[in-house]
């Protein structure tokens, strides 16, 4: 195959990757709420004593 061929294939599937990673990204929903109580992390906040 032509060098061009396998550029326009190379842009294909890196713009395929990029769409589905963003897709993916901002179509779940975390809730940090559940998550945290699903899983028993207890969270605690340090007072430091300078």
């Amino acid at each position: 195959m032509a060098p061009i061929s396998w550029l326009t294939l190379f842009l294909v599937f890196s713009v395929t990757l990029v769409i589905f990673n963003i897709k993916n990204y901002f179509c779940v929903s975390y809730s940090s709420n559940q998550t945290a109580q699903n899983l028993n992390i207890k969270s605690f906040k340090m007072n430091w004593k300078w």
